[in-house]
């Protein structure tokens, strides 16, 4: 087959067929008798091969020397393996990562939703702080660090509590954490929800998929938000690496923190005071 051919069968232009061919990826063709490039089937499932690893973000050269080594010996030499492996993983990383950004996108949509001023349902936070309730399953890392959090940098426009469906302490790591911010959460308690019945708030905000599923009746009007943090306790590993876990809940709060806390503030006519955390 011609170059034309050959381009159009591997789904490239001419000019890339040369390209290859000069970085060395596909050998140089053949030519006939009267001069023109000559290819063969096995160039085309070569360059087939070729462009689909160039595809899962392989270089050229690496392309191309994995394409020969699975013409040679088929998909189970250790290096197409390895190297398959590798993208699968890195294939799965990116699912999860858009997975999470997908979530926060939808987060944001209903926090934007919820925090709408409604002149026919006035807030009670219009004439006092904005009440805030952060739930989580046990009331010892997410719900406290952003009841923390909220208390620092949402200044007297809030007033932030936190409660867990099954309390069962206080995490040192979360403590660690918050410290790490020039807070200090030493002497909080969990508590139940129970606890906290009594009480009315202008916002529920969940932080788990359990807190959302078991969240008893609460009284008095209020908006629900639904925020999925994965759960630093469920970490394991070194000290570094579980204290490094609440690190990353501590800077994703203050991600969904300022918005909702802008945009709360909005809602209950002020000007939001929440302040930008210091390095």
């Amino acid at each position: 087959m011609n170059v034309s051919q050959l381009a159009r069968s591997a789904g490239l232009s001419p000019s890339g067929v040369r390209w290859y061919e000069t970085v060395g990826v596909l050998p140089a063709a053949s030519r006939n008798q009267n001069g023109y490039r000559e290819y063969s089937d096995q160039d085309l499932r070569l360059l087939q091969l070729v462009t689909t690893l160039r595809r899962v973000g392989l270089a050229p050269a690496d392309a191309g020397r994995l394409a020969r080594l699975c013409m040679e010996h088929g998909a189970a030499d250790p290096a197409v393996s390895s190297v398959l492996a590798e993208h699968r993983q890195a294939v799965s990383r990116r699912r999860e990562e858009l997975g999470r950004l997908e979530a926060e996108l939808g987060d944001l949509e209903a926090t934007i939703a919820e925090t709408r001023p409604d002149p026919k349902t006035p807030r009670s936070g219009a004439q006092g702080p904005i009440s805030t309730l952060f739930l989580c399953n046990g009331n010892s890392g997410r719900s406290q660090i952003a009841e923390a959090l909220l208390r620092r940098y949402g200044g007297t426009d809030f007033d932030a509590r936190s409660a867990g469906i099954t309390p069962r302490g206080i995490s040192p790591m979360a403590v660690r954490a918050l410290a790490e911010g020039g807070i200090d959460w030493s002497g909080a308690r969990s508590k139940c929800v129970d606890e906290l019945a009594h009480l009315t708030f202008d916002y529920v905000i969940t932080l788990s998929d359990a807190a959302r599923e078991q969240c008893p009746e609460l009284p008095g009007p209020h908006n629900s938000l639904h925020w999925r943090l994965e759960d630093p306790a469920e970490v394991t590993g070194t000290e570094a690496v579980r204290l490094q876990a609440y690190r990353r809940t501590v800077d994703e709060l203050m991600l969904r923190l300022r918005p909702f806390a802008e945009l709360a503030a909005h809602a209950a006519g002020r000007t939001s005071t929440f302040r930008t955390r210091l390095n």
